[in-house]
């Protein structure tokens, strides 16, 4: 369904579990040949795949926009952003190489060899992006990589599978399932040939699929949910912070585990932070997902715009809101809280929507107190003119993923992963492809 106008776009048939298990048995086959194959055939294939990715960016966008109500200028960025993940995996087949070791009476040599098939289990905010962090560093290290995409949004992904074999990757090598999650994620996690399952999502449930890999001692990495904090000083450039702040938390509605749905702001900027938040949020363009100005479009659902407007009650300290069409289309404003306890659910809970709440600190220690009053730790920022108040703070914040005056944190090239209950394990950087191997050791005597 198309989240802005509430119009049926198409039918997607769901995998049965049957399905899975033939999917599964075809990677198997498919994986051995292609962990086979030189690791500069492999790299040439990524490199192919990744050109399809770049001539087909218009197409994948279009979906996007359509499946997912992303704005088409973001929607071309997370396409092209696919394809520069693939580029940069591509490298990593002739740069995955062991060590030689010298030990006595012989010499000892590790091997990075691939776990076999890897089975990603993708979430419906970012349907692209997300997907290609797990699939691209796993074929990369020689995997074959079965892919679920959310129920709500799988129509890129599935795309992304029709290019995978247009460009001349063996059928089944990436597979892309659509299905229940307790039908086909459920088989990922139970199915004895699958060595690895990559899920993002919400935190139940991922913890329910860490408990299921525990019973095999599968391999698994989690990004889950994620309540982060914008830290701003009163030392800090209050004009940039405020004018960046609605971005590090309304981008796609704010459905992004990742958004700084808290600002904490020290206390004696705090009404002056408050005047130029205002017309930056108000100022945020919120419409149709095909017009080229739009920053903002709708949730994902009705049922999901529901989750979110119960945060939002006729008790709630409203600061200001933005605006938002009205009549078809599960829209919401950009919303600014000012709660009166630093225990209301809508400063603990994760929102994934358009709803920041601001609280006041005192003190550098009580910023870092407030920003770790949380079971998540996923992502964050800094804003200081004070290079080493910067060091201390983000070495204090329990969160995987900080930046210091900027509202973004997250790039292919660098390690991606959360705290606590925002995750297990870490993605994407120069190393990701190596976290879909296994290290071989092996000792070669000389006596």
């Amino acid at each position: 369904m198309n989240p802005a106008n509430e119009r049926m776009l198409q039918t997607v048939e769901h995998s049965t579990r049957e399905r899975v298990d033939e999917a599964i048995a075809d990677a198997v086959a498919a994986q051995r040949l292609w962990a086979a194959l030189a690791p500069t055939d492999r790299a040439a294939a990524l490199r192919r795949f990744a050109a399809a990715v770049g001539n087909d960016i218009e197409t994948l966008a279009g979906l996007e926009v359509s499946n997912s109500g992303h704005p088409i200028s973001q929607a071309r960025w997370e396409a092209g952003h696919v394809r520069d993940v693939l580029d940069y995996y591509a490298a990593a087949p002739e740069r995955m190489i062991g060590k030689t070791i010298p030990v006595a009476g012989g010499i000892d040599v590790t091997f990075l060899e691939p776990l076999g098939v890897v089975g990603v289990i993708v979430p419906w905010n970012f349907p692209m992006t997300i997907a290609s962090w797990g699939f691209a560093p796993a074929l990369a290290a020689g995997n074959a990589v079965v892919l679920k995409p959310a129920e709500w949004t799988p129509l890129t992904a599935i795309r992304l599978g029709e290019l995978a074999v247009e460009a001349g990757l063996p059928p089944a090598l990436f597979q892309v399932l659509p299905g229940r999650g307790d039908v086909v994620g459920d088989r990922f996690v139970t199915h004895p040939d699958v060595r690895k399952v990559v899920f993002t999502g919400s935190t139940a449930v991922g913890k329910r699929v860490m408990a299921g890999c525990a019973d095999q001692v599968k391999a698994v990495t989690l990004e889950l949910g994620g309540k982060s904090a914008n830290v701003v000083f009163a030392d800090s450039d209050l004009e940039r912070a405020a004018a960046t702040a609605p971005y590090a938390v309304f981008e796609n509605a704010g459905q992004d585990c990742c958004a700084r749905s808290r600002i904490l702001v020290e206390r004696s900027v705090l009404d002056r932070f408050l005047e130029l938040l205002e017309p930056a949020v108000k100022g945020v363009r919120v419409g149709s997902p095909t017009d080229e100005a739009t920053e903002m479009g709708p949730l994902v659902s009705a049922a999901h715009r529901e989750k979110v407007r119960s945060y939002v009650t006729d008790e709630s300290r409203v600061a200001f809101r933005g605006s938002a069409p009205e009549g078809a289309g599960f829209w919401f404003p950009p919303t600014v809280l000012l709660p009166g306890s630093r225990t209301d659910r809508a400063v603990t809970e994760e929102i994934f929507g358009p709803v920041v709440t601001v609280l006041p600190f005192d003190g550098e220690a009580d910023a870092i107190a407030l920003a770790n009053a949380s079971e998540y730790g996923l992502s964050g920022s800094i804003w200081t003119r004070d290079v080493g108040r910067a060091l201390r703070v983000s070495r204090g914040i329990e969160s995987g993923n900080l930046s210091v005056n900027s509202h973004s944190s997250v790039r292919y090239s660098t390690p991606f992963g959360g705290f606590k209950q925002s995750g297990l394990g870490r993605e994407l950087g120069p190393d990701a492809a190596a976290a879909f191997t296994e290290t071989k050791n092996v000792f070669i005597s000389t006596d």
